[in-house]
């Protein structure tokens, strides 16, 4: 339960980092890829002097930098398709499309590391899988291929979270995080001047213009390694295939992000599928409670 209430709280924080990028991207007029750059940048310059204090000079030597270091690469390729996607759709879309990445999560929990899922777990998954249909509603006539960038994201992090479950305990979190930033930034300031070399128009590189701008990057990194730091802790506490569905409530803060921010209100039927989704997480805690009891 642990882990359930660490992963529940983080899904509620991590949609302020997407709502921040939605914005930059849509009303700053910064490229998805610089955003992504900034951050996994300050998620470094965030999480860095924690580390330092609570783990001293030594603690920059992990156990697993390459290891750390390619979660980060995972985490940030993840967070491109991610940008490009909310700069040019409604959040709550790309939120629902994105929401195959329990189910993803739970195949490869089972076949690569041998996790038991039972076929009431698996009919909680595909129910709110389902939901997430009804949410989206998917129309590749209106958004053509910038709609499988969030399955892209999907299958990235599944990968990036089974990595966090298969790690183990060679370094502590908050090293994992950090060096997951140092892999992130280098990988997108690789990645941006190979698009903006390319002349792609979502890699063009830039500074914020305003103090507002400077303080939402600086927030959009730090909410990340906080709300990451928080994932990995919820893997280490709980197994992957129990946690899987309760990256459904993540929804919810896009919704109201979506609609607070940007003014994207939810049609009804999207209404239906979030409360499908949310039921079908319910019932996976419920499940994992009842277990030991049996």
């Amino acid at each position: 339960m642990r882990g359930v209430i660490l992963l529940l709280t983080a899904m509620m924080i991590l949609p302020c980092m997407d709502a921040i990028a939605k914005y930059m991207a849509v009303e700053r007029g910064m490229s998805p890829a610089q955003v992504a750059f900034y951050r996994f940048f300050f998620q470094l310059v965030a999480t860095l002097p924690m580390l330092l204090r609570l783990g001293g000079p030594k603690a920059l030597v992990p156990q697993r930098p390459w290891y750390n270091m390619l979660r980060g690469v995972l985490l940030a390729a993840a967070s491109l398709f991610f940008f490009v996607s909310v700069k040019y759709m409604p959040l709550a879309d790309v939120f629902a499309i994105y929401f195959v990445e329990p189910f993803i999560l739970t195949c490869l929990s089972a076949l690569i590391l041998g996790e038991k899922v039972g076929w009431r777990r698996w009919l909680a998954i595909g129910i709110g899988f389902f939901g997430a249909m009804i949410v989206i509603q998917p129309s590749f006539q209106a958004f053509g291929l910038t709609a499988l960038m969030p399955v892209a994201c999907a299958f990235l992090f599944a990968c990036y979270l089974l990595m966090n479950r298969a790690s183990g305990a060679a370094d502590s979190p908050l090293a994992m995080q950090t060096f997951a930033g140092v892999g992130g930034t280098l990988f997108m300031a690789a990645t941006i001047a190979v698009g903006h070399g390319m002349g792609a128009a979502d890699f063009v590189p830039s500074l914020p213009h305003t103090p507002l701008g400077w303080g939402l990057v600086i927030a959009l990194g730090t909410i990340s390694g906080y709300g990451h730091l928080m994932v990995v802790k919820a893997f280490q506490a709980a197994p992957a295939s129990v946690l899987a569905p309760l990256h459904y409530f993540e929804i919810i803060a896009a919704t109201v992000l979506g609609y607070l921010v940007f003014g994207e209100f939810p049609t009804a039927s999207k209404w239906l599928g979030v409360a499908i989704i949310v039921g079908s997480g319910l019932f996976m805690i419920w499940r994992e409670r009842r277990q030991p009891a049996h």
